[in-house]
């Protein structure tokens, strides 16, 4: 798989799933914007692998997704490979959700990935060829108990790829939404701790119920995730289109 001359942009791409999808686009040769809310930690990660280009950029932020994508595609190119990867994993009993929680997990997880696929289309249309692919999660696929808001967010994410499969059908473009379970990230530690306050457990056993929703009982690797990606962007899946992928160890 060549990707020369291709750009992509990688939401949330500093750390975690993002930045394992980017550095692995960039070993293939794309060059790959990376955008977050962090600049000091996509800079770092920029100068530690070529092809990486740093971008602050609050998915949240309408001004600031059209600015900054406009910016990526002045530099580098249209974007001809999207991953809408940014996203917050935080649960709360629904009779505990209040509207600003309820809010704040839309705005990142599904407003957020709607503006970055919208601009980003804006100049992928205009190429001949072109990957969509949203990080949803199993919670999009079978909801999350208690994580109605979180489960929520993600199921719109799921329903947003398949319309737009749907909007391009026929065209040189896919959309496709990987749904992994819990992985090995920065967010499985600090919901350590959430969950173990929560629960009024300890922090070994919370980790261990995390595992354990993972049918194989161990968390998946970002390394996992990322294989799945470049699958997506690889030769042979042309039609694979509108898809959950799903990576939980097993059936959900």
């Amino acid at each position: 798989m060549d990707l020369q001359g291709k750009h992509a942009l990688v939401t949330g791409g500093g750390t975690g799933i993002g930045l394992g999808i980017a550095r692995a686009l960039a070993g293939r040769g794309a060059q790959v914007t990376i955008t977050g809310r962090r600049l000091q930690v996509l800079e770092e990660a920029a100068r530690a692998t070529t092809g990486l280009h740093a971008l602050a950029m609050d998915v949240t932020e309408e001004a600031q997704v059209i600015e900054g994508v406009a910016a990526a595609v002045a530099a580098r190119g249209p974007v001809q490979i999207c991953v809408a990867n940014a996203g917050i994993a935080e649960g709360k009993a629904l009779n505990k959700t209040d509207l600003a929680f309820w809010r704040r997990i839309m705005a990142i997880n599904l407003d957020g990935a709607f503006l970055t696929m919208r601009e980003s289309l804006h100049s992928m249309v205009g190429t001949d060829w072109g990957r969509v692919i949203a990080v949803s999660s199993i919670a999009g696929v079978r909801g999350l108990k208690g994580a109605a808001a979180y489960s929520a967010s993600k199921h719109g994410v799921i329903g947003l790829i398949r319309s737009l499969s749907e909007d391009f059908m026929g065209k040189p473009y896919t959309f496709n939404a990987i749904c992994p379970g819990y992985v090995e990230t920065e967010i499985v530690t600090r919901n350590t701790d959430s969950i173990a306050a929560r629960a009024g457990i300890s922090p070994e056993e919370a980790l261990k119920l995390m595992v354990s929703a993972n049918r194989h009982n161990r968390l998946i690797t970002v390394e996992e995730v990322t294989a799945a990606a470049m699958w997506l962007v690889g030769p042979g899946s042309q039609s694979v289109n509108g898809q959950t992928i799903e990576i939980a160890g097993g059936q959900v």
